[in-house]
Parts: C-alpha cells; sequence; structure tokens
C-alpha cells in the first residue's frame, strides 16, 4: 500500500542538523534584535533557503498570545461596495504586515458572536466590522480580552469607528433636484434598514419634506439589484410617478434604471432622474452612467487601520471617529444645474 502524503513543513530542527548548529541559533538568527555570530547566520541563512524554511508565525503569536491576524467580520462581502472595501481592508492590513482573515457571517447575535468567539481563539490582534449590528455582548467580550474593534459604518458607543457621511450626500441629493427644477420626489432603501441605508434614506426624506416637495419612499427586501428593481415597481405602480429618485446605493439604483427604461419604456435622466450612493466600478459603464455619491474604500480602509494602530499602540485612548464626506461623481442619470 502506498504510504499516506501529509503536508510537513520544513522544520527549524532540520535546518540546525543542515547547518550543523543547535536549534537556538536558528531561533535567533530570525529573531529580530538577537544576537548571533555573522558566521551562524550566513550558515543557517544558507540551509534555510536550500530547505524552503520559513518561521512558523502561528507558533510564535500562540507563545507571544497574540498574532498578526486581523479579523475583517462582513456580511455578504461579495456584494457591492462591501466587495471593494473588503479588497481595500486586507490590501492596507498586508502593507503594514498584519494578516486579514475574513469572517462571512450573517447578522443574528449568535452569527456574531461566534465570529467574534473565532478570531479570539486564534488570538486576532484587532477585528474590523464592515456589516451586522454587533450585540452589546460583542463589545463587552472585545473589551474583556483586549482586542481592538473597528467598526465601519455605523456608530457605537466606546468603540473607533469610521463612517461616510450619510446625511450630508442625501440633503445634497434633495437640494440638487429641486435645484434642477424636479417635481416630484421619491427615495429608494431596503427592508435591510442598516444603519447607512437607513441614515441616508431618513435625511433625503427631511431634506425634501423641509424644502415643501412631494416624497415618497420605496424599499426593497435587501440592498440589491433585484430588490431595486422590485422597489421600482412599487414606486411606480400606483399614483403620480417620480421625476427624480436618489437611492441608498449603486446596487439598487441600478434596479431601479433598468425598470424605468426596460419596463416602463422611459428615458434616465430626461423623463427620470437617477442618484446612486457609493460609486462601485460598474457605476461607470456605459449602460447606466449613473450620477452618485462616492465613497471611496481605500481612503475608508486607511481611515480604520489607522484607528487600529494607534489603538494598539494606546489601548486606553479616548474612541476615534471620522466622518468622510462622500462627493458626488457627476454622469448622464443626472446633471445638477450648477
Amino acid at each position: 500500500m502506498k504510504e499516506e502524503k501529509r503536508m510537513r513543513f520544513v522544520s527549524a530542527e532540520q535546518v540546525a542538523r543542515l547547518a550543523g548548529v543547535s536549534r537556538s541559533a536558528v531561533s535567533r538568527t530570525f529573531t529580530p534584535g538577537a544576537s548571533v555570530a555573522p558566521a551562524t547566520r550566513e550558515k543557517v541563512m544558507r540551509a534555510a533557503e536550500e530547505l524552503g524554511y520559513h518561521v512558523n508565525d502561528l507558533a510564535r503569536g500562540v507563545l507571544a498570545n497574540q498574532s498578526r491576524l486581523v479579523g475583517i467580520v462582513a456580511t455578504k462581502p461579495e456584494l457591492g461596495f462591501r466587495a471593494h472595501l473588503t479588497a481595500a481592508l486586507a490590501k492596507a492590513l498586508i502593507g503594514r504586515g498584519s494578516i486579514p482573515i475574513l469572517i462571512n457571517t450573517g447578522q443574528t447575535e449568535e452569527e456574531l458572536l461566534a465570529a467574534q468567539k473565532m478570531l479570539i481563539g486564534h488570538r486576532a490582534e484587532a477585528t474590523i466590522i464592515i456589516s451586522g449590528s454587533p450585540p452589546a455582548s460583542f463589545f463587552e467580550l472585545a473589551q474583556r480580552n483586549g482586542q481592538p474593534l473597528v467598526v465601519i459604518g455605523r456608530s457605537e458607543q466606546n468603540v473607533d469607528h469610521v463612517r461616510a457621511g450619510n446625511s450630508e450626500a442625501s440633503r445634497n441629493a434633495a437640494n440638487a433636484f429641486v435645484e434642477a427644477g424636479r417635481q416630484r420626489l421619491a427615495v429608494v432603501g431596503s427592508l435591510s434598514r442598516t444603519p447607512s441605508i437607513a441614515e441616508r434614506e431618513s435625511a433625503f426624506l427631511a431634506a425634501a419634506q423641509a424644502l415643501d416637495m412631494d416624497v415618497v419612499a420605496a424599499r426593497g427586501p435587501d440592498s440589491d439589484y433585484d430588490s431595486g428593481t422590485a422597489a421600482a415597481r412599487d414606486l411606480f405602480s400606483s399614483g403620480e410617478k417620480p421625476d427624480a429618485v436618489f437611492c441608498a446605493n449603486d446596487q439598487i439604483a441600478f434596479g431601479v434604471m433598468d425598470f424605468i427604461r426596460h419596463e416602463l419604456g422611459l428615458s434616465v435622466p430626461e423623463d427620470v432622474a437617477v442618484i446612486g450612493f457609493d460609486d462601485v466600478p460598474e457605476a461607470n459603464w456605459l449602460s447606466y452612467k449613473l450620477t452618485t455619491f462616492r465613497q471611496d474604500p481605500a481612503v475608508m480602509a486607511a481611515r480604520a487601520v489607522d484607528f487600529l494602530e494607534h489603538r494598539l499602540e494606546n489601548p486606553n485612548a479616548a474612541p476615534g471617529y471620522e466622518r468622510v464626506i462622500p462627493e458626488l461623481v457627476v454622469r448622464r442619470s443626472f446633471v445638477p444645474r450648477s
């Protein structure tokens, strides 16, 4: 019978035997700042290269009761802006020498706590949350274990967090529609009611009402393309049809635009103007050319990593908060009068 092949990483002991040195000499060679004779270092490095040896960082992390792992906790990280933010976070973390670990979780308390316990069990040095609504027990467990948390997209007490300027952008959208002479405004959100979606929706409604404009809201079951088409069907099925629609994200806007053009036979922006939120790459596709508020995932990721580093260096510092104001990117779906 053939012997079963198992994964066997090259060990420090093997390097020591080939180099003709002690096991501790190998350990000192790969420990920054440790004292080791130049001739010994050269022999160890030559043997390590020949064998393909790499330091067991996981074992070192366990011995030190910490690691370079940083958890990214997300629900549906493959969708829309969240996918680009996840990629930007991974790149930023790798750039600082961390190892990003993506936990694709649900939004229930049980699922979020399971993700957190997994990260604490592997001694992750920090966790970045980009979706879901973590319960109080999530933050309490992190604090008891001294694990820094950074939250993106929502405000949490006593936690470092980064948010987009949702309210500012939503008010700007309402003002821009009115200044362009649009008469019947609408906002399309989501029944998922995530903090960012809810803030954009409520801020737009408040701004439109303050301007004495007719405004209605429609919500699909989620915040994706299909939900956009479903919400548009409800929005245009009764009463006066809106001539300007603000969508809580670009995925929703794509569904709204396609329904307006292909199901109703109307034109965008001549009949109905549309503004989105996020500026994902598809917003610039010829099929959409969507006017939208840009969230820069690289900027959001950089701010989150800055908070993480500051928290690791200053564990007792006051919580940090940064609000990144989105810029309106004008394309064909709506051109402001100004």
